[in-house]
C-alpha cells in the first residue's frame, strides 16, 4: 500500500474498533508538515476537529508545545504532534489523552534513527551548570524510538523517501457488539437527568456511591461524617461523575467546594454541573467560562478554591466567601444560619494524589468529603495516595466508601495507543509486587548505583525504579523519566532484595533514591545566582545565594537527594536510613556535602534529623500544593562542606525567632518543635540579671511574661535547639506547644488558650510561668536563683 492507503486502512480501522492509532511521520520538517496535510485528507478527518501541537502550520487549530495543558479535558478527532522542534514528554501527556475514538493520533519525528542525537530547547533544560548541552544523553528518545517500532497499531512513515516502514494495522477480529442498556440504580436521590447523563456503567455506579454526601434531613447534616473515595485511570469520567455529583448537590441547595493542584484538573466537573443544572431548569450565575463559580439564585453553589486555601475555608480560617478576597467573584453563598460562615456541606478534592498527606487530613475536617484521583497517567500517582493517605483515613471517624471506573469512555477498553503511551511515558510504573519484598530489612538487601545504561538494558528494573520514584513525590511526571535517562548531573542509588524463586535470581528493588549534583559553580554563574539569576538544577547553591546573599554557597559541590523512597510494604524498618547511610558512604571523600529539601512535617524532620541532616532554611511561604513550608538540610562531608554548614546553621539560628514571629507566624507548631530541634548552631542567651529576674519572677512568683517577651523568647529558642525532646528533663508536649504559640509565634493569649485547651487565658498564663521553671533551673544564672529563692524559700 502507498501512503495515502496506508493512512486510509488505519483511520477505518480505528473507526471500526473505536479505538485509535498512531501515525509517525518521520523525516525532514518540510516533508513532515506535508505528509501530515496529505495524511489529513486521506484520513477524512474534520479539519474543525483537528488541533497541531507544534509550530509549524497546517489547516486547523494550532496549540504551542508549552500551552499543550489546553488539550486536557477535551476530545479532538485527531491531534498533530510536532515532536522535532521542542520534543517535552510531559506535552505528549497531555495531548494524547484527547483523542476520541476511531481518530488519529500523528506524531512529527526526525529520523528515529538519528532521533537520540537531536537537541532542542527541553534538552537545554537537562544540561544543569557546570555541564553543557553535550552532556545531555538522548537515551530517552532511543527507548522512545524503540516503543514506536514495536508497539501494534502504530504506522511510521519516512517522509522524505516515502517509504512505509510499518502499516499500523492490527487486523482485529470482529468485535462483538459493545452497546447495553446501561439501568439506573433502582434507588437513588440524585435526579434522573445526572443518571441519564452517565456515559458508562462505571460512571453510573461512582455517581450513585457519591449520594453519600447527601445530608439527611432538613438540617442537611448526615448524622456520621462520610468521605468517598474515587480512583480511576485517566479517561474514565472521574471528574464528569464529581461534576454530576456536585451539580446535583447544588440543585439541592448545598454550598459545594471544589478543590484540585490546578484549576485545570477541575474544570471538567464545573463543566458538568453547570450542563445538568441547566438540563434541570435550574438558571445559574458563573463567573467565567469554564465557571470556577456557579451559583442558582436563592440556592446552592459551586465554587472552586486552591488546596490551602480551601483548606482554611473547611478549617474555618479563611474568609466566609471567596468573593470577599477580590480575586475570585465567587458568589455568595446561602447558609443555615447553625453552620459556621463559610463552611461548605460537601468537599471535592480533585487529584487528591497529587496534595500532602497532611493538606488532605485537613479535608476530614469536612463531615461530608469527596477525594478523587487518577491511578495511572499524567496526571498523578494514585498508589501514592492509597500508600500515603489511606491509613490515616481508616483511622478517622468518616465512614469511607470506596469505587472505581475501569471502563474507558473516549475508546474501547485495550486500546493500543493508550498500552503504547503507558509504557513510552511510564505512566503505569509501578514497584515490584509486595510478595517479592515483604521479607526485606537493613540486613537482607544490597546497595547498588544504576546508570541509566543499567536502567535502558533492564525494562523492568527501570519500571520498578520509576514506580518507587513516583511514590515519592506527587509531582513526578513523564519530564522526571527523561530526566531520569539523560540530565548528566542525576544519580540513581537503590537498595535491592534477592527473589531467589524467581528465574535468574531477580533482584527487585525496595528502597530507592534519586540524587542530584550541584554546586561546583565557576564564579559566573555563581555572580549571576546573586544578581538574581535562576540557574537550572542547583537549588541548594541558588537559595543560599540569592535569598541568603552568600555568593561563595556555590563553590563547594554536594548532591541533594531529590527523590527517596522506600517500597510501602517494607516502611518503617530502617531502610530508608540504610540508604542514606550507604549514599554517605560512597561520597564521603569526593563531595563536600548532602543536602535536601522538602515540604516540612515533624515526621520527616525527624526522619533526617536522625540520619544526620541539619536545617539551615525553612521558606517564607507555603508550597500551594502541599501547604507546607520547604525546610533545607545538609549533612557536611568535608571542610568546605562544613564551613558552609556551620555558617548557614548560624545564620538560620540568629534569624529564626524573627521569621516565626512575623513570616512563619502560621506554621504549625509540631513542625517548629522539630524543626528547632534539627538546628545544629550554640544559642547564647546573653541575658541581664534585670532579664533573668523577670523570666524567673513568671516561673515562680508574680511577674508577667508580657512585660518582657524578648528574654523568654531567647530562652524558649535555647531549650528547642538543645533539647533532645522526649527526654526526662524535656517539657511535655503541650507545654512545648504553648511556647511555639505564644512566646516565639506571638499569638493572643485568648487564641492560644483555646488551642491547646486551656480553660481560659489566665490558666494559659500560669502554665507558660509553670513551663518556665524547669528552664530556669537549666539556664538561670545568679539572678535568676537569687529570685526564685524570695517565692520557695
Amino acid at each position: 500500500m502507498n501512503f495515502a492507503e496506508v493512512v486510509a486502512a488505519l483511520r477505518e480501522e480505528a473507526e471500526a474498533t473505536n479505538e485509535r492509532r498512531l501515525l509517525v511521520l518521520a523525516g525532514g520538517r518540510d516533508a513532515c508538515y506535508s505528509a501530515a496535510d496529505r495524511a489529513l485528507d486521506a484520513a477524512g478527518v474534520d479539519r474543525a476537529e483537528t488541533t497541531l501541537v507544534g509550530t509549524g502550520t497546517l489547516d486547523c487549530e494550532r496549540v504551542g508545545p508549552k500551552r499543550a495543558d489546553r488539550l486536557l479535558g477535551t476530545t479532538r478527532e485527531c491531534v498533530v504532534f510536532d515532536a522535532r522542534a521542542d520534543f517535552r514528554p510531559n506535552a505528549l501527556g497531555r495531548v494524547v489523552g484527547a483523542v476520541d475514538g476511531g481518530g488519529l493520533f500523528v506524531l512529527l519525528a526526525p529520523d528515529l534513527d538519528s532521533w537520540p542525537d537531536e537537541r532542542t530547547d527541553f534538552d537545554r533544560t537537562l544540561a544543569v551548570p557546570p555541564d553543557d548541552l553535550d552532556a545531555v544523553s538522548g537515551n530517552f528518545r532511543r527507548r522512545f524510538a524503540e516503543t514506536l517500532r514495536a508497539h501494534p497499531g502504530i504506522a511510521i512513515v519516512d517522509v522524505d523517501s516515502e517509504t512505509v516502514e510499518r502499516d499500523g494495522l492490527t487486523h482485529p477480529a470482529p468485535r462483538l457488539s459493545t452497546e447495553e442498556s446501561i439501568e439506573f440504580p433502582p434507588e437513588r436521590a440524585f435526579p434522573d437527568a445526572a443518571y441519564d447523563a452517565c456515559l458508562t456503567g462505571d460512571q453510573m455506579t461512582v455517581v450513585r456511591e457519591l449520594e453519600a454526601l447527601r445530608g439527611d434531613g432538613d438540617g442537611r447534616e448526615r448524622a456520621d461524617p462520610t468521605a468517598v473515595v474515587v480512583e480511576a485511570d485517566r479517561g474514565r469520567g472521574k471528574s464528569s461523575a464529581a461534576g454530576l455529583a456536585a451539580g446535583s448537590l447544588a440543585a439541592e441547595g448545598d454550598d459545594v467546594l471544589v478543590t484540585a493542584p490546578e484549576y485545570r484538573s477541575a474544570r471538567e466537573v464545573f463543566v458538568r454541573a453547570e450542563d445538568l443544572l441547566e438540563t434541570l431548569g435550574h438558571e445559574v450565575e458563573t463567573d467565567h467560562d469554564p465557571p470556577r463559580a456557579i451559583e442558582i439564585p436563592g440556592g446552592g453553589t459551586i465554587r472552586f478554591a486552591d488546596p490551602t486555601e480551601a483548606a482554611e475555608i473547611v478549617d474555618g480560617e479563611a474568609p466566609a466567601l471567596l468573593g470577599e478576597s477580590g480575586d475570585s467573584g465567587a458568589p455568595e453563598s446561602p447558609k443555615s444560619p447553625d453552620a459556621p460562615a463559610g463552611t461548605p456541606d460537601a468537599v471535592f478534592v480533585d487529584e487528591a494524589a497529587a496534595l500532602s498527606v497532611r493538606l488532605l487530613e485537613r479535608f476530614l475536617a469536612s463531615p461530608r468529603v469527596a477525594f478523587t484521583t487518577t491511578i495511572h497517567g499524567y496526571e498523578g500517582a494514585g498508589r501514592g495516595f492509597s500508600v500515603r493517605f489511606r491509613d490515616r483515613l481508616a483511622e478517622s471517624d468518616h465512614e469511607v466508601v470506596e469505587t472505581r471506573l475501569d471502563d474507558p469512555i473516549r475508546y474501547a477498553a485495550g486500546d493500543p495507543v493508550e498500552v503504547w503511551a503507558f509504557r513510552a511515558l511510564l505512566l503505569d510504573a509501578r514497584p515490584p509486587v509486595e510478595e517479592v519484598v515483604r521479607d526485606a530489612d537493613p540486613e537482607s538487601v544490597e546497595y547498588r548505583a544504576y546508570t541509566p545504561a543499567d536502567l535502558l538494558a533492564d525494562e523492568t528494573l527501570l519500571r520498578e525504579v520509576f514506580g518507587l520514584l513516583v511514590l515519592a513525590h506527587y509531582r513526578t511526571e513523564p519530564d522526571d523519566l527523561a530526566r531520569l535517562l539523560d540530565a548528566p548531573n542525576l544519580a540513581v542509588r537503590a537498595l535491592v532484595r534477592s527473589d531467589e524463586g524467581s528465574a535468574g535470581n531477580r533482584n527487585h528493588v525496595v528502597g530507592v533514591a534519586l540524587l542530584a549534583r550541584e554546586g561546583n559553580l565557576p564564579a559566573s554563574v555563581r555572580e549571576e545566582m546573586y544578581e538574581g539569576g535562576r540557574v537550572r538544577g542547583n537549588m541548594l547553591p541558588d537559595v543560599l545565594t540569592s535569598q541568603l546573599r552568600d555568593e561563595e554557597a556555590g563553590i563547594p559541590e554536594g548532591r541533594r537527594v531529590m527523590r527517596i523512597a522506600t517500597h510501602h510494604a517494607v516502611r518503617s524498618r530502617g531502610l530508608g536510613s540504610r540508604l542514606l547511610s550507604e549514599i554517605r558512604a560512597e561520597f564521603e571523600g569526593e563531595i563536600d556535602w548532602l543536602g535536601v529539601g522538602y515540604g516540612a512535617t515533624p515526621e520527616l524532620l525527624g526522619f533526617w534529623r536522625r540520619n544526620g541532616y541539619r536545617t539551615i532554611q525553612l521558606s517564607t511561604t507555603r508550597n500551594d500544593t502541599s501547604g507546607e513550608y520547604s525546610a533545607l538540610m545538609l549533612d557536611p562531608l568535608s571542610e568546605a562542606g562544613a564551613a558552609l554548614h556551620e555558617r548557614h546553621s548560624r545564620w538560620f539560628a540568629s534569624r529564626v525567632a524573627s521569621m516565626l514571629a512575623d513570616p512563619l507566624r502560621d506554621a504549625d507548631p509540631d513542625v517548629v518543635r522539630a524543626l528547632l530541634r534539627s538546628v545544629a548552631a550554640p544559642i547564647s542567651l546573653d541575658l541581664s540579671d534585670w532579664d533573668w529576674r523577670t523570666i524567673a519572677s513568671s516561673a515562680y512568683g508574680p511577674g508577667l511574661y508580657d512585660a518582657a517577651p524578648r528574654p523568654f523568647r531567647r530562652v524558649a529558642l535555647k531549650y528547642f535547639v538543645e533539647s533532645e525532646g522526649g527526654d526526662s528533663e524535656s517539657l511535655s508536649a503541650r507545654e512545648e506547644r504553648l511556647l511555639v504559640r505564644k512566646v516565639l509565634q506571638g499569638h493572643p493569649w485568648p487564641r492560644v488558650a483555646d488551642e491547646l485547651g486551656f480553660h481560659s487565658a489566665g490558666q494559659c498564663m500560669r502554665a507558660l510561668g509553670d513551663a518556665y521553671e524547669p528552664l530556669v533551673d537549666r539556664y538561670g544564672n545568679e539572678a535568676a536563683e537569687a529570685e526564685k529563692r524570695r517565692y520557695v524559700e
